[in-house]
This record gives C-alpha cells, structure tokens and sequence, in this order.
C-alpha cells in the first residue's frame, strides 16, 4: 500500500534534493590548509559560511556564552510566567510532543528537567496512527480528565487553533513551542514561542535543535516581574523556558 513507482520515486527526488552548488575552491583550499582537514570536509564548511580558523572554532568548540538571550524570544515573558505560576500553585503541567524525534527528544529534556524538581507533571505522546500529527482531542480530553490545567506542547501548535480553543474551554492553557510556519491566525495559548512568527525578532530563525527547539534553564541572574508570591526554592531556579535554535544548540551541554 506504501511502495511507490519508480516515476513516482524520482518525482519525490527530485522535488526534495536540491545539489548545493560547490564552495569558492580559493577559500576550500585555505580553509582545508589551515584546519588540516581534507577539501571535502572544508567545502561542507565553506558552504555553510564558515571561512576562517575562527569561524570553525566557533562552530566546532561552542561555549554556553555564545547562546543568545532567551528574552529576545517573543512572548518569553509570557511563558516564563505562566509557568512560574504553574509552579507555585502546584497545579499540574502536561509536556506535550509530537511522536518524531525532535518532539519525543523535546519531551524527554523538558519533563526530565522539571521532574527533577517538581512532583505534578507527566508527559503525553500521541498515538502516530490513531491520533495523527501535533494536538490531539484526545490529548485535550486526557488532560482534562487528570486535572492538567497547563500544556507545554514542543513541536506542534502553532496552527492549532481549534484544538487550542477546545483547549480553553476546557480551562486549560497552553504554552506553545514550535519550529513550523504560523498560519495566518495564531492559536489562542497564553505564549507562543516560535522563531519563525513575523513579530518575532529573535537573532536565529530556522529550523530548531535536534533535541528540538525548548529547553528549560535555570537564569539565577535574571530579574523576573511578578514573582514576590513564589516560594523561594522557585525564585532560586528562575526557571525560564527557551527555544533552542540550531546556532545556539551545539552549545547546550546535554
């Protein structure tokens, strides 16, 4: 039922690769001379703009120093707080994924990380087949009937507008993390955090990280609004949710 014609083949080929054009062969060669490495390998890093000793260092050898601010993320602010909020009425969070490997992986960082903290959180990944792509109704359904009153959703949403507002009728928030193209209307979530919104100015906006494009770190040095009412082991990890983008994932030490 799945096997494709040879025709058929060849039309899903040619519309997916796209040859990428050899780099400047004066730069692949001083590159490869200076790094030491073989041409090929140079022109891999040519292509992408990579041209000096230092741009490889950089590439190769990144430090937690190179990651951008997280704030620089639109709507930010607006997760962190919810979140925080979550935190200090004890209400109860669902990490949400998509069943792919930037999704599962996005879960497994997200609801590792709060586990090691906090006691009300689990996790939910829909079925491939049953439940198809992104936010579920079933989903929804399953975080209301165990009391979910906060869904972090990592690798989907963005163009979930039913199922979000379902969501809300329902009294559940959503925080939404996405790496895919907004559709014309966003859904209703308290915070979207995606790079590719036309109102977000965020330095890096491609696809996301291979763990996927959420993480959640600790910022004991940032100053956030709003939490005099948090317990102190809250205001100790500052907890802040940031999108990962594929400049800053190589310098996440996972």
């Amino acid at each position: 039922m799945y096997s494709l014609s040879l025709r058929t083949q060849k039309n899903v080929m040619d519309k997916r690769w796209v040859i990428k054009n050899r780099g400047d062969q004066n730069k692949i060669q001083n590159l490869a001379s200076v790094l030491k490495v073989n041409e090929d390998l140079a022109n891999l890093l040519v292509q992408r703009g990579i041209y000096t000793y230092e741009q490889a260092k950089y590439f190769f050898r990144p430090q937690l120093a190179h990651l951008h601010d997280p704030f620089l993320m639109k709507d930010m602010d607006k997760a962190v707080e919810r979140i925080e909020q979550a935190l200090a009425k004890d209400e109860k969070i669902l990490v949400y994924g998509d069943y792919d490997v930037d999704g599962t992986t996005a879960v497994a960082l997200v609801y590792t990380y709060l586990k090691s903290f906090y006691k009300n959180i689990d996790f939910y990944i829909p079925d491939r087949y049953s439940e198809g792509y992104g936010i579920s109704i079933r989903g929804i359904d399953f975080a209301k009937e165990n009391g979910f009153s906060l869904i972090i959703a990592l690798d989907c949403g963005i163009k979930e507008v039913e199922k979000v507002t379902y969501a809300k009728s329902k009294d559940i928030d959503f925080v939404i993390c996405d790496h895919h193209r907004p559709g014309d209307t966003l859904p209703p979530a308290v915070a979207i955090l995606d790079p590719k919104r036309s109102d977000c100015h965020y330095p890096f906006d491609e696809a996301l990280c291979l763990v996927h494009q959420v993480c959640i770190v600790r910022r004991p040095d940032r100053n956030l609004s709003g939490l005099q009412a948090l317990s102190s082991e809250i205001h100790r990890r500052k907890v802040c949710l940031t999108a990962c983008l594929m400049s800053d994932n190589s310098s996440l030490p996972l």
